[in-house]
């Protein structure tokens, strides 16, 4: 897999028939590795190291409805009090961010109320913290650290 602008880990690998199969430590399963799933598990562990956010707050593809509509939010990081926190929307490598990214996880933010929206595909990460008064976002250097 490409070498992404996150620091490395070590993750657990493993082929069937088929696919190669990467460890996710916060479902707890194996999930088959894609290029997004790469960006993916890159970022949980981010978030976890790097951030220190507790891996009990952390959600992986939760389910949503958006006008009858099932979506999964990538990353989902709740506060200590249960809400949601932060949004990442993860993409894969070779797919460019553009204004559609920004605008899909603006719908999902729409229902989930989070102080923080992230979009990533690996190599450029996008930090953005919500102006709910402005009905906009402020673009962040980083998000803060787990308090």
């Amino acid at each position: 897999m490409q070498k992404l602008n996150l620091p490395n880990y070590s993750f657990k690998l493993k082929s069937n028939e088929k696919h190669t199969l990467i460890f996710d430590k916060i479902r707890k399963k194996y999930v088959v590795l894609t290029p997004e799933e790469w960006v993916r598990q890159h970022f949980v562990l981010f978030l976890i190291h790097e951030k220190k956010y507790p891996i009990s707050l952390i959600a992986v593809e939760k389910q949503l409805t958006i006008n009858n509509l099932k979506k999964r939010s990538d990353i989902l990081v709740f506060s200590s009090n249960g809400l949601p926190h932060i949004v990442v929307e993860c993409k894969a490598p070779n797919i460019a961010i553009t204004q559609k990214t920004f605008d899909q996880i603006a719908r999902y933010n729409l229902k989930l109320n989070a102080s923080y929206l992230i979009v990533t595909n690996g190599l450029n990460h996008y930090y953005c913290q919500m102006d709910t008064k402005n009905k906009t976002y402020i673009f962040l250097k980083t998000i803060p650290s787990y308090n």
